[in-house]
């Protein structure tokens, strides 16, 4: 009960719940696409799992190309700020797709362009969320707040995929794209009245943009644990990316009966995210970067084997919500030990670095996912991606800093030194 009271009080702090708000309905936003966009796609006059590929890595190209300078930019400039110029550029590239859809006017350098857009808005979105939490949360209610956090944004992801499935199947793709660039809008709109960040210089460095990278690069590598654990997940990636990305919904389209059963699969992905965060909310494991790779190694490879071994659909949905409280575990550990070890003032650039690693690979999934498909079959081709994904989550043990690294304190040392 006194746990309870804890998270209650978080909601007494209005900048809290600010963020929250902002934060989950952006998710939801952003929650319209894998199902809206997918199908809009295949179900073109012209479409086909290859400009399915096309079309997400132009998305993922840009997204990893500016990483590196969106937290740059978040370290040196309000963290609000720039996450409102990331929502807005989101709004702009979904709003472009679901229009341009819907009148049937979808060249591909037009689809790709618009997806390029979204690519830049998620470059700018993730290291300002990464650096804002910690400024607004106080360093003891990090663990908590990070917990209750991931919970609204799977929550927020369960309500978007279902709802852009039905939506799908109702109205068509084009409209879910529309709405969720309404709800980027809307984040977007809230974020105005987060307070601005006390941390950053205001500017960039006397030694400019690649000083700055420098020094956040000396802080990244100085972490074993951490550049380990993201070398793994920039080869997850790749294979998770394929298999959701593009494999999964043209076996889905092909094999299962449509967007329906594909929302369900991973929504029920999200509905595990949401049970892992509330298990990592209270848990607190002597070595939490060991118990966040060994709740990968155990449950993320499974879903795929099953989608291409031919399970009943029922299996294949037990089976992601397990995948997805495994993500809920590493979603929370993960964040609050980084926040914990990091220096405040390097975080977006660190949280930069950890996701230009971690997706550097993810438009090359994309882009080999279609042709994949076609050469192999989907079945075939999601096994290998399952197969692939069993290797690559029991790797990182063989780090000792991985296996033995424990909760960090700086955050906490750091603002007690500021205060006094």
């Amino acid at each position: 009960m006194s746990g309870l009271r804890h998270d209650r009080a978080l909601f007494r702090d209005p900048t809290f719940v600010l963020f929250f708000v902002a934060r989950s309905i952006g998710t939801l936003g952003g929650s319209f696409a894998p199902v809206a966009l997918a199908f809009s796609i295949l179900h073109l006059p012209h479409g086909t799992p290859g400009l399915l590929s096309i079309v997400l890595a132009c998305e993922s190209i840009p997204m990893v190309a500016f990483m590196l300078l969106g937290g740059v930019v978040a370290d040196r400039f309000p963290r609000a700020a720039v996450l409102r110029v990331g929502l807005g550029l989101s709004f702009a590239a979904f709003v472009l797709l679901g229009a341009m859809i819907l009148i049937g006017w979808t060249p591909l350098l037009a689809l790709g362009a618009a997806s390029a857009l979204s690519g830049t808005g998620i470059a700018l979105i993730y290291p300002a969320l990464t650096g804002l939490i910690p400024e607004i949360l106080p360093p003891a209610q990090l663990q908590e707040g990070n917990g209750i956090l991931g919970i609204a944004r799977n929550a927020a992801s369960i309500v978007g995929l279902v709802a852009s499935g039905a939506m799908v199947a109702l109205v068509g793709g084009a409209w879910a794209l529309i709405v969720g660039g309404s709800l980027f809008a809307v984040a977007g709109i809230l974020t105005l009245w987060l307070p601005q960040g006390r941390r950053q210089p205001g500017g960039l460095s006397a030694r400019g943009v690649l000083g700055d990278l420098r020094d956040g690069w000396r802080e990244f590598v100085a972490h074993e644990w951490l550049w380990v654990v993201v070398a793994q997940w920039s080869f997850l990636v790749l294979f998770f990316s394929a298999a959701t990305g593009v494999v999964g919904p043209v076996l889905a389209n092909d094999q299962l009966g449509g967007a329906g059963p594909w929302s369900w699969i991973l929504a029920a992905e999200a509905v595990g995210m949401v049970l892992g965060g509330f298990f990592a909310m209270r848990w607190r494991p002597a070595r939490p970067i060991l118990a966040a790779v060994l709740a990968g190694a155990v449950a993320i490879p499974v879903p795929f084997l099953c989608l291409g071994l031919g399970a009943p659909l029922v299996a294949d949905i037990v089976a992601m919500a397990f995948s997805g409280v495994s993500f809920g575990v590493f979603g929370v550990l993960w964040p609050t030990t980084m926040q914990q070890r990091v220096a405040p003032d390097a975080l977006s650039r660190v949280s930069s670095y950890d996701a230009l690693g971690s997706l550097i690979f993810q438009p090359l999934g994309l882009l080999i996912g279609g042709p994949a498909t076609v050469v192999l079959g989907a079945r075939t081709a999601m096994t290998v991606c399952g197969l692939a994904l069993v290797v690559l989550c029991v790797l990182p043990l063989i780090s000792r800093d991985v296996r033995t690294v424990g909760p960090g304190v700086r955050t906490e040392v750091l603002e007690s030194t500021d205060a006094s």
